[in-house]
């Protein structure tokens, strides 16, 4: 069950990259996988961030008591974005454990569970949300 917050987001893509870094001595490809995850979500959060930044200034259009209105949502914005590239960075490099063998982790991930999360965080992509446009058309 997945409120759909910025922090279960960011509890799924960890959770995701932790079980592809659990396997990647099954399978070689899971590494690229991983490093190909971390690299989308971190354009994802660069392309928001300046589509978000792009709407407010064409919004600045209209002058006045908006203003400052719009220049603290900049900054809300600017500092969510930072917050998630901080997140995406501290999992580039996973912290490197002699015990790695004795790890336990309550929010360990099967495969089953591993596809669940990887179908949930496709759907919150702009193109699978508008699919169905798409289709119509």
């Amino acid at each position: 069950q997945v409120s759909g917050g910025e922090d279960e987001i960011q509890r799924l893509q960890k959770a995701l990259l932790d079980y592809l870094d659990d396997n990647t001595e099954i399978d070689a490809s899971l590494v690229f996988s991983r490093k190909f995850y971390v690299a989308q979500w971190f354009r994802d959060t660069t392309m928001e961030t300046e589509k978000a930044i792009k709407s407010q200034k064409d919004e600045d259009s209209s002058e006045g008591t908006h203003h400052a209105k719009d220049v603290e949502t900049t900054g809300q914005i600017m500092l969510r974005a930072e917050s998630r590239k901080k997140f995406l960075r501290s999992i580039i490099k996973p912290a490197p454990s002699q015990f790695s063998i004795f790890k336990m982790n309550s929010d360990t991930v099967d495969y089953e569970d591993a596809c669940l999360i990887v179908r949930y965080l496709a759907s919150m992509r702009p193109f699978a949300q508008s699919f169905d446009i798409y289709l119509t058309q």
